[in-house]
């Protein structure tokens, strides 16, 4: 089960809205062939004649869109410090797919602060997903996005640092998402230049040049219903922290970022709030900059 963004109620009642947190625990009866993965910690595992009881706890609050259940015949591989699940007959190219996740773990760490949570498995179902899909503590692959050759290691990168953005720190409002996707296609770029690819900058540069040549058309802080998933929400998101960090500096931008994540850990946030939050770890005034990137439908000049 996936529920982002509207999801949940079709498979358990709830208020759903992202800034309605709670602390949850599911519980399912599955035939005893299947393997149950749901958010939090596992905290009963009871067989039966033929079926098997899974009980998971989630005690952080989690927005009624992260909640999800995987079921599957999936063997657990456990990864420097992260887990993972697959179907056996991936289990070489899932390994080899997966094996920087506690490389990353470590670097997120050190740029956004302390993991949010008590533990963090991706899940690489025996399916093909147009996209991986985030849940609190989880993320979710389709068997495509495991090729054996790490084609998609930047979307890896991208569902681990949703824990911190999204899953933590999530939105008070959907119109808001850019907090969400921006900071976890920043990601990508910050892995990229942890592992030795190209740096931010780089990337900053190719996409601030693809974003000119689209249409000037929406306003990143409220994009709307039709485009609340569109390319350049996540993109010209990125965009915006890399102006950002250029504007602020590293020895200033990435302690405010871990003030950030700490500040409003398990919380809501909005736009407006990390515009003071950002304010107040800088004096540099950063409301001209953050107005353009996020208000003016026009792309501001590459920073």
């Amino acid at each position: 089960m996936a529920g982002q963004p509207i999801g949940a109620p079709s498979w358990f009642p709830c208020n759903d809205r992202p800034d309605n947190k709670a602390s949850y625990r599911i519980t399912v009866t599955t035939p005893s062939p299947y393997h149950v993965i749901a958010n939090g910690t596992l905290t009963a595992h009871r067989r039966g004649a033929g079926t098997t009881t899974w009980t998971y706890d989630q005690p952080q609050p989690m927005a009624t869109y992260l909640a999800s259940v995987q079921i599957g015949r999936y063997q657990l591989t456990e990864i420097a410090g992260t887990r993972l699940a697959h179907p056996a007959r991936l289990t070489t190219r899932a390994r080899h797919d997966f094996a920087r996740q506690g490389e990353m773990m470590t670097a997120f760490t050190q740029r956004f602060g302390p993991y949010p949570f008590t533990g963090y498995i991706a899940v690489v179902t025996d399916d093909d997903l147009d996209i991986p899909v985030e849940a609190q503590g989880m993320s979710i692959f389709g068997r495509n996005h495991a090729d054996g050759r790490r084609g998609s290691e930047r979307l890896i990168a991208h569902e681990l640092a949703h824990q911190w953005f999204g899953n933590s720190l999530t939105v008070s409002c959907w119109s808001d998402i850019w907090l969400q996707e921006g900071f976890a296609t920043y990601a990508e770029w910050l892995w990229s230049e942890a592992s030795g690819g190209p740096p931010a900058a780089e990337h900053a540069r190719r996409w601030h040049q693809r974003l000119t040549a689209l249409p000037q058309d929406f306003v990143l802080a409220d994009p709307g219903v039709d485009t609340l998933f569109d390319d350049r929400v996540y993109k010209r998101g990125a965009l915006t922290v890399h102006a950002l960090r250029r504007t602020m500096g590293d020895e200033a931008f990435f302690p405010t970022l871990r003030a950030w994540t700490t500040a409003h850990r398990h919380g809501n946030v909005t736009t407006h709030d990390l515009a003071a939050h950002v304010q107040r770890h800088t004096a540099r005034p950063v409301g001209p900059l953050l107005s353009a990137w996020l208000y003016d439908k026009p792309l501001p000049p590459a920073v």
